[in-house]
């Protein structure tokens, strides 16, 4: 069974944010395999399907980012999910907008959410998508970059990175994750 978890804040307020760029992949997975996202349980939302033949769990964590990792913990511990069956998705201001980056492990960047994560996994070996939003104009900036909205025609080319991290997510799963770097880094 795969965990398949897309990083973001609940809040409404949040939705048309770059920092959701997680939530945004796992609703397009989800929408794309007719799976409906209505359990509540692991502070978080999720549901779980077939995607490429492998059972997955779909999951947005309702923490609030900088603490998403404890959802993740709880619905690890209750599945008993290996590191390798774990796939986090986020956002990236080191990677170009509509570009994504797959990793099978490592550090969490400058990253909240997945400081989170790796602080609760107490692991940093599982594979992550990283949607890139690149970074804003000026540095002292990034706040409201990443929490502030997102113009019309920047968000054409952020949905262009979403679509490409959901394809990666079927690589994966089809293939695997050494196949699916090789293909879309």
């Amino acid at each position: 069974m795969y965990l398949i978890v897309g990083l973001g804040n609940p809040e409404s307020e949040y939705a048309n944010t770059r920092h959701n760029m997680g939530f945004n992949t796992i609703n397009e997975i989800a929408k794309k395999n007719d799976i409906i996202i209505t359990k509540k349980k692991f502070k978080g939302l999720y549901e779980t399907g077939i995607i490429q033949g492998k059972k997955v769990i779909l999951l947005k964590p309702q923490t609030y980012m900088n603490l998403s990792g404890e959802s993740i913990k709880e619905i690890v511990d209750f599945y008993n999910i290996k590191p390798e069956e774990i796939l986090v998705i986020y956002d990236d201001m080191d990677v170009e907008k509509g570009n994504i980056k797959i990793r099978k492990k490592g550090g969490p960047g400058s990253h909240n959410g997945m400081k989170s994560v790796i602080q609760e996994l107490n692991c940093t070996e599982f594979g992550r998508i990283r949607v890139g939003i690149g970074k804003p104009l000026f540095k002292n900036d990034m706040i409201n970059y990443v929490i502030g909205p997102i113009q019309k025609e920047e968000q054409e080319i952020l949905e262009q990175g979403i679509k490409k991290a959901v394809e990666a997510v079927e690589e994966i799963l089809k293939n695997g994750i050494d196949i699916a770097m090789n293909k879309f880094n």
